[in-house]
């Protein structure tokens, strides 16, 4: 066992009176473990049909689209080529569990500013997203990341950007419900954001705005950044009532196993709280191939949900 992986456990047993399973939870853990899926840019330089079947053959049975791999402006993708997209997942017998990266094309798009055109245009984007996500899936996540859209720009406030996002968000809400999609907001480092930067200032927004269809994520890498010294169990233990996705990835944006976040913690975690959502790999370190970036995540996170429930 390596010694960051040793180290993880030993720090895992320490905290296992805060951690106990409910006897339910273990039973359905072990019987079937997370689903788990697999943000699409994973595959870099793969054709989305290589890519569902690259997802497929490492055992995941999710797939998690970042929009613009499909178009440099995907909301205006075309019936066929959404009857298509469908039918390939299908045909791989992968689910559709979200979208993110949201904003990065069409390029320009700013949900805060304070140019009221450009901002009307932004969040009008986001709801013509949330249709083409229904012609792709059932349900499922619009991860709300984006911080560069969603930033203080042209001499505005972080309350002001604050105001303009909450504003914004609310009217986008009833549509997202009526279609049975959620958006899970971010929260992201200061240095990828100018708002939203823990999980609790993003629960405080999920609240202000008062809608089922706004919920909150949790990003390991991202979560290890911007809480400081209270890591990613504790956050899922105090916020679970809002946290309805979960991304996986080591904090310098390798895949897991490749590092030495506490998986494990995090994994028992979620049994705790009976979390129902997917657990999602996404990864900025592209270097070791999609292949094996997929094979090896599946690999690991089995066997870390395994040595949990030998304990």
């Amino acid at each position: 066992m390596k010694k960051a992986e040793a180290r993880s456990r030993r720090e895992f047993l320490q905290a296992g009176a805060a951690l106990a399973l409910a006897p339910g939870v273990v039973a359905r853990a072990k019987e079937t473990g997370f689903p788990l899926a697999i943000c699409n840019e994973t595959f870099e330089g793969w054709s989305f049909e290589k890519g569902c079947q690259g997802a497929r053959e490492a055992g995941f049975t999710g797939l998690e689209i970042a929009p613009f791999t499909l178009s440099d402006d995907p909301a205006r993708l075309p019936p066929g080529r959404r009857a298509e997209l469908k039918g390939t997942m299908a045909g791989e017998g992968l689910t559709l569990v979200g979208f993110h990266w949201l904003l990065k094309t069409p390029a320009g798009l700013h949900v805060t500013t304070p140019d009221e055109a450009l901002r009307a245009r932004s969040w009008d984007y986001l709801r013509r997203l949330v249709d083409l996500y229904a012609d792709l899936g059932d349900g499922g996540i619009l991860v709300f990341g984006s911080g560069k859209g969603r930033s203080p720009t042209g001499g505005a406030t972080r309350e002001e950007a604050l105001d303009r996002f909450a504003e914004g968000m609310a009217g986008v809400a009833p549509h997202a419900e009526a279609r049975g999609i959620t958006f899970a907001l971010e929260p992201l480092a200061p240095r990828f954001s100018g708002i939203l930067n823990t999980v609790g200032e993003t629960v405080a927004m999920v609240k202000r705005i008062g809608s089922p269809a706004v919920q909150t994520m949790i990003d390991c890498r991202q979560t290890a950044a911007l809480e400081g010294s209270v890591d990613a169990a504790a956050v899922i233990l105090k916020h679970h009532a809002h946290i309805k996705h979960v991304h996986v990835n080591e904090t310098d944006g390798r895949h897991p196993g490749t590092g030495d976040f506490p998986f494990d913690r995090v994994l028992a975690a979620l049994r705790k709280v009976d979390y129902q959502g997917w657990v999602s790999l996404e990864v900025f370190n592209f270097e070791a191939g999609g292949e094996a970036i997929a094979q090896e995540t599946v690999q690991f996170i089995r066997k870390v949900e395994r040595e949990l429930d030998a304990l």
